[in-house]
């Protein structure tokens, strides 16, 4: 009787020990349960292969941490204009982004620098190493810190490819070409090259390709450019791509971040790395789709770049990209930086 009377005492014991403790760890039970809302802008529009695999993006982070975090995807201009969402994710009215640093060159030319080293890489492994190993997402995140933004990753659609009616084989062939490019580096070595630069918007850059406004375009890849319909009226697209690999990041309000729990931390860092590499090989699969069907039609003429002539154009990009180092001290890192990454990879003499 003795033995089951101090059996039973010990059971209770630890029944009360065990009650307490779940009553000391109960906040942190319920921070760990606690479901994240946010809402999240990409910088494309809702008829891009690109959106669809953001939205994937969104659907897999809500699967990964057992709907813990829900993300609501919006196509660009659905919340606020395409070059506010910083500010917006700054303030909270967004909580996160996918969008291309260098729309904030004005706050730091640096962010141009980081976002996309023009006529540098040929293939996006290379500017993810720079990223994750040579310091590049550590810029980024300190650049972004002075805006209340904490960007998670990066990620790449892919090399672009210039749709052109003129045949652009060498150097030389720049010179006189009416160029649709944005301002920044790319239109300034342009400019170098001695193309005419002219900026306009997306959406007017088919009509003035067929009414010869312009010769050729800097857009996106050759899948993008297709669904553009550039190809009907521009039919000498560079392929493979060299001049341009830009970046979008992820990057999340620096409050909502710090609410999460770690372990969503580590799921949704994980989860951008995953939707970066879907993206690049979901496009380049696309990529490789228009391509053969080009051919099969008939009409269009894939230009490609010899490696010599790429090293020559290369040499020429490093008088703009030391140009933008003197600009902050933020791109006089990421140029110093990109360009001893670049000798390594054997791209850069």
């Amino acid at each position: 009787m003795e033995k089951s009377r101090r059996e039973f005492v010990k059971a209770a014991g630890t029944a009360a020990a065990a009650a307490g403790a779940a009553i000391v760890g109960g906040p942190a039970i319920v921070r760990a349960q606690q479901v994240h809302k946010w809402k999240a802008q990409s910088l494309w529009s809702s008829a891009e292969l690109t959106y669809k695999i953001f939205e994937e993006f969104c659907a897999r982070v809500k699967k990964l941490t057992n709907g813990r975090l829900e993300i609501t995807p919006f196509s660009a201009g659905a919340v606020t204009g395409a070059f506010e969402t910083l500010d917006a994710v700054s303030a909270g009215v967004l909580q996160a982004q996918s969008s291309w640093p260098g729309y904030w060159t004005g706050k730091d030319p640096g962010l141009a620098v980081i976002s996309d080293f023009v006529f540098g890489y040929t293939h996006p492994w290379q500017h993810d190493a720079w990223f994750h190993y040579k310091g590049g997402l550590e810029m980024l995140r300190e650049a972004y810190a002075k805006y209340n933004v904490y960007p998670v990753g990066v990620a790449w659609w892919g090399v672009e490819s210039i749709p052109s009616k003129k045949p652009i084989r060498k150097m030389g062939d720049f010179k006189g070409v009416k160029f649709r490019a944005p301002h920044g580096m790319t239109a300034e070595i342009l400019t170098k090259l001695g193309a005419s630069v002219v900026v306009l918007p997306g959406g007017e850059v088919y009509s003035a390709l067929d009414k010869g406004v312009v010769d050729a375009a800097d857009w996106a890849t050759i899948s993008m450019n297709q669904r553009m319909g550039f190809h009907e009226v521009a039919k000498y697209p560079i392929y493979p791509g060299f001049h341009s690999m830009p970046i979008h990041e992820f990057a999340v309000n620096m409050s909502a971040w710090k609410a999460l729990p770690d372990d969503i931390k580590g799921i949704l860092e994980a989860a951008v790395r995953e939707w970066a590499w879907t993206q690049v090989e979901r496009v380049a699969i696309d990529d490789i789709r228009v391509v053969e069907e080009l051919q099969k039609k008939g009409g269009v003429t894939f230009v490609g770049w010899q490696e010599d002539e790429l090293r020559k154009l290369r040499a020429l990009a490093q008088a703009t990209w030391d140009e933008w180092a003197k600009k902050s001290p933020l791109a006089k890192k990421a140029v110093d930086s990109q360009k001893a990454w670049l000798k390594e990879l054997g791209l850069l003499a």
